[in-house]
């Protein structure tokens, strides 16, 4: 019989296209909302809608009843470590098999971001709960660039505070189609197995710029811009000071040579290599027009 996989972080990024890489495969995905008023989405890919909220432990077990596999994908924010305990408290309680767990680049305790360090923490957790366990790493998503888009659009630059850093990205498709994979496999084949997925190639964003605008068919810029400039655009726009911080811990990183390499994991997986900055360049357009 298929397998029953619950997906959290349903209405994300790499969740979607998670559904997405799942559609027409022998498995039965269920996602996870807080809201379902706004899951139609959903349930026009043909994916089981159910109501819960890792905030609340009291809301989860009847969304567990009879799960296979946990695609465990929780936010980025102080209370991180709290939401993967209390899904992987639910999980053992309704005998998930298997949990696969979207962790972030780098996660360890001495990382120089505290959202690697906090997901460090539920890496670990993960690992010694006794079911069987993989953790994917994925670095800086291109995806990212679409906050950017606005400014493009209207303009003919971006700005980002990571001067002239080189970065391994990748698009959040082939983290979504590496999750499938591993997802669709047998439970014991990816056991024990932590993944750090990357982009092809390792680029900076004056490169990026170059590939936006040869997809745009006219010049694109990048402006590297102070912490200090984009903490203030960011506050200004409403993001959370949290989140602003741990951003800004990432850039220094990331400036520092931090993300500076690339692993051939996505194409062991895919059997073909990630996408290039230049494709997501190319299928994102639209939204950097405007």
């Amino acid at each position: 019989m298929p397998r029953t996989i619950l997906i959290t972080g349903a209405t994300g990024t790499v969740s979607t296209a998670l559904m997405d890489a799942l559609q027409g495969a022998d498995a039965n995905p269920r996602a996870l909302v807080r809201d379902p008023s706004k899951a139609d989405g959903l349930r026009e890919r043909g994916v089981e809608v159910v109501t819960g909220d890792l905030d609340d432990p009291r809301s989860l077990p009847a969304a567990f009843e009879g799960v296979h596999d946990l695609w465990l994908l929780v936010p980025n924010g102080p209370r991180t470590p709290e939401h993967n305990m209390n899904a992987m408290w639910a999980a053992h309680q309704a005998g998930v098999e298997r949990v696969v767990r979207l962790s972030v680049v780098g996660a360890a305790h001495d990382a120089p971001t505290r959202s690697a360090r906090l997901h460090a923490l539920c890496d670990r957790e993960v690992e010694r709960y006794g079911m069987r366990w993989t953790i994917l790493r994925p670095h800086w998503f291109m995806q990212n660039l679409l906050n950017e888009a606005g400014d493009v659009a209207s303009g003919d630059a971006f700005s980002l505070n990571m001067a002239g850093a080189r970065l391994g990205m990748i698009d959040a498709r082939d983290i979504a189609e590496c999750a499938a994979r591993v997802l669709l496999d047998g439970p014991d084949e990816h056991h024990g197995r932590t993944y750090t997925l990357t982009g092809p190639r390792s680029v900076t964003f004056d490169e990026v710029a170059d590939r936006l605008g040869a997809a745009l068919g006219r010049p694109v810029g990048y402006l590297p811009v102070s912490d200090d400039a984009k903490r203030k655009a960011l506050l200004d726009y409403g993001v959370p000071a949290w989140i602003v911080d741990m951003l800004e811990e990432y850039a220094q990183a990331y400036t520092s040579g931090w993300g500076d390499f690339t692993t051939d994991t996505v194409a062991e997986l895919l059997g073909r290599p990630p996408r290039d900055v230049a494709d997501f360049a190319r299928d994102h357009a639209p939204a950097f027009r405007g």
